[in-house]
């Protein structure tokens, strides 16, 4: 008796906890070439939306509404009314409410049709806390939330705009951000990555596409061949390619950049930079607080704007080296051309004398030392093959 009253207080629960969609509707109608199954509800407000689907795309747009209300189209691309109603029958949605959670899914009862698709568009209220996203092929849209988001699907774009906090991923389509006021986790397979303006941090991975990132708190970001451009970020900021190009704009902290073979440039930071590329040309300007900077092959040109708060470096294998010091920047200069074939080290600062030993007919090696403003922090400069420009330049 006590088991059967468990099992029945149990059942009763499980009600409570589904209650099925308010209001809902269905109608078939023909459109162009094919069929239309369209699904009409809502659900009442709650803390959590979770959308789920086997194939298609997933539309949401936050606004004032105090209610969930969705719109799902499915689409057979056939002439005959029956076979549409036959495929609509195999491909189940339901829309539930489990706690404080809404639940709306899609999933193929049996097989998989061909020639099929299906559309889930959704009005929530903005002050939704938790949304999560997932369809198995199918693109991603989404507009006006301020609560956090997770998106993933296995091939299609996905686009943000006016969003929070937001965790996004995608087996290989793009990935395209408006708007952020929240962190933001981006990865795709191999699309490209478009970020226009976000307020706090950008993680963002692409296997082999490009990322472009317009405004960001601060940037951490990997691609496997594409290239990378940032126009300004307020906090630091830490990139890599495979082979492509990277550009950054005004940083206000510390800089790493890498790449295995791509050019760099970077047109100011507040912080302590860090560069390597495998044979591209650097250009490193505005630097306030030092710089560690190699190629395997290209030249550098490299502005000192700031007195370094620990020792810097720059150096390539085959290159010239040219660096512009600003007239009240504390600094130890070591220069050094390994191999001077006719190469030499030029300097506006008198304090700074080159000295070039070997024989008349074959490589020289030349050098130049001295402090400026008093000495502070060393930075090396050296090439192998090179010369090295030493001037003085612009407050």
């Amino acid at each position: 008796m006590k088991r059967n009253r468990q099992f029945a207080i149990a059942m009763v629960l499980a009600v409570i906890a589904v209650v099925p969609a308010l209001a809902q509707t269905s109608r078939i109608y023909r459109d162009g070439n094919g069929w239309v199954e369209e699904i009409t509800g809502s659900l009442p407000a709650v803390r959590s939306l979770e959308v789920t689907t086997d194939i298609g795309n997933i539309n949401v747009n936050g606004g004032s509404d105090s209610e969930i209300k969705f719109v799902i189209k499915k689409h057979s691309y056939t002439s005959s009314e029956e076979s549409a109603r036959k495929t609509f029958q195999q491909f189940g949605v339901t829309a539930n409410r489990r706690g404080d959670m809404a639940v709306i899914e899609g999933s193929w009862d049996e097989g998989r049709g061909r020639r099929f698709n299906v559309d889930f568009q959704l009005s929530v209220p903005r002050s939704l806390q938790l949304i999560k996203l997932s369809s198995d092929g199918g693109g991603i849209n989404v507009n006006g939330l301020a609560g956090r988001l997770e998106a993933e699907t296995g091939g299609g774009e996905v686009h943000l705009d006016d969003v929070a906090a937001s965790l996004v991923e995608t087996g290989g389509g793009g990935i395209n951000v408006g708007s952020a006021n929240g962190e933001l986790t981006l990865k795709t397979g191999g699309g490209s990555i478009k970020v226009v303006n976000a307020s706090a941090k950008v993680s963002a991975e692409s296997g082999g596409g490009g990322i472009w990132v317009g405004n960001a708190g601060s940037a951490e970001i990997e691609t496997g061949g594409g290239s990378i451009k940032v126009d300004k970020c307020s906090g630091a900021s830490r990139v890599s390619t495979g082979g492509g190009t990277i550009d950054l704009g005004d940083v206000n902290g510390s800089v790493t950049m890498e790449t295995g073979g791509g050019s760099i440039r970077l047109s100011s930071a507040k912080g302590p930079v860090r560069v390597e590329t495998g044979g591209g040309s650097l250009e490193l300007w505005k630097l306030y607080n030092g710089v560690r900077a190699e190629t395997g092959g290209g030249s550098i040109t490299a502005e000192l704007v700031g007195s370094p708060q620990s020792p810097s470096a720059l150096e390539t294998s085959n290159g010239d080296l040219n660096i512009y010091i600003a007239p009240d920047v504390r600094i130890n200069v070591q220069a050094e051309i390994e191999t001077a074939f006719g190469h030499k080290i030029n300097s506006d600062f008198p304090e700074l004398k080159a000295v070039c030993e070997g024989g008349d007919y074959g490589p020289k090696t030349c050098t130049a030392s001295g402090s400026l403003n008093g000495g502070g922090q060393v930075i090396k400069l050296t090439t192998n093959m090179g010369n090295i420009n030493i001037r003085r330049g612009k407050r």
